[in-house]
């Protein structure tokens, strides 16, 4: 069976450096996903800009990480002006909040979690995406870094952090595969 920190992932693009990668130093924890998706990048990265808890959802187990919403299944006009320095909700009442590092559509998308408090200054957490063409259609990779500085936060970002990050990816990507079929 397939880890879920390189679920659909290959080597070299796992080894590869990605957009996002200097932003955490010394990470606890870092998987790379990848799924091919049947539409160019200019036509995959609306949904990627439009992400968001109260915005398009996260294509996920929306019982989850959406308050049993449902994520979006068309590109939402209204959600896609996002550009570097913008919020994205991560959670009700700003628990979760990320911040957009790099929107360079339609190649990269990267964001990282900016939660309240002082614990969650000791949490970094980023998501990166990559979306390469190629003749039938695009590669999308997905990187996710996260260092916790505090007590036992190597074990929390690798036994905990890290599989349930890889169970909610790799929904969202398979989703996302079938947003992006249906909508081409």
């Amino acid at each position: 069976m397939m880890s879920l920190d390189t679920w659909g992932a290959t080597v070299d693009e796992c080894s590869a450096s990605m957009a996002g990668d200097d932003l955490i130093d010394e990470p606890h924890a870092v998987a790379t996903r990848a799924i091919n998706l049947d539409a160019p990048p200019r036509d995959a990265f609306p949904w990627l800009r439009q992400m968001g808890f109260g915005r398009a959802g996260w294509y996920s187990y929306d019982w989850v990480d959406n308050l049993g919403r449902r994520s979006a299944r068309t590109i939402l006009p209204q959600w896609q002006h996002l550009s570097s320095g913008d919020a994205i909700p991560g959670a009700p009442r700003g628990l979760a909040d990320f911040t957009a590092i790099t929107v360079d559509e339609p190649h990269t998308f990267v964001m990282a979690f900016n939660g309240t408090g002082a614990v969650s200054r000791r949490i970094g957490f980023t998501l990166a995406y990559s979306l390469t063409e190629r003749d039938s259609g695009t590669r999308l990779v997905s990187r996710m870094r996260t260092r916790i500085d505090l007590p036992g936060g190597r074990v929390m970002a690798r036994r905990l952090l890290s599989p349930g990050d890889g169970v909610m990816v790799r929904r969202q990507l398979l989703n996302l595969a079938e947003r992006t079929r249906l909508s081409t």
